[in-house]
């Protein structure tokens, strides 16, 4: 049987994460993500990470060439397809949205409570192409 899994996973080694000594990478000025599991803290075939934003916190219109799962912990938030507004979707703690690849999207935190979301990125890698043309990898230049 052939498989892609990095090879601590093939060894069936368990690697434990701390949030607390993960970095912070600041998105703007009232929110942060912190990287949890990607390429390059252990080869994982996946890039999941804590955001964590203030209220009034809104991302910029962006898109993924994959698809992006954000699972709410703390707070509210809003999330809509760009052209699609109408359809705009309230989540609260314990609710997961998967967006779909390749389509503008834009999230928010909502209400007066402060936004803590887990992020999964089906890549090893956090790719982010922003509508005026630029693009981040792995967050470390995160709008």
């Amino acid at each position: 049987m052939t498989t892609d899994l990095p090879t601590n996973l093939l060894m069936n080694e368990i690697k434990v994460i701390r949030l607390n000594e993960s970095t912070k990478v600041p998105f703007a000025e009232n929110s942060y993500y912190q990287p949890i599991l990607n390429s390059e803290t252990g080869g994982y075939p996946i890039f999941t990470g804590i955001q964590t934003a203030e209220p009034g916190y809104q991302t910029q219109a962006h898109q993924h060439p994959y698809v992006e799962v954000l699972h709410v912990l703390e707070g509210s938030a809003e999330a809509w397809l760009v052209g699609k507004e109408a359809e705009t979707m309230r989540l609260t703690p314990g609710d997961t949205i998967a967006l779909p690849p390749n389509q503008d999207h834009i999230f928010r935190a909502a209400g007066d409570k402060t936004l803590r979301l887990l992020g999964t990125h089906l890549s090893p890698q956090r790719i982010v192409k922003y509508d005026d043309g630029t693009e981040s990898v792995t967050g470390t230049t995160a709008k």
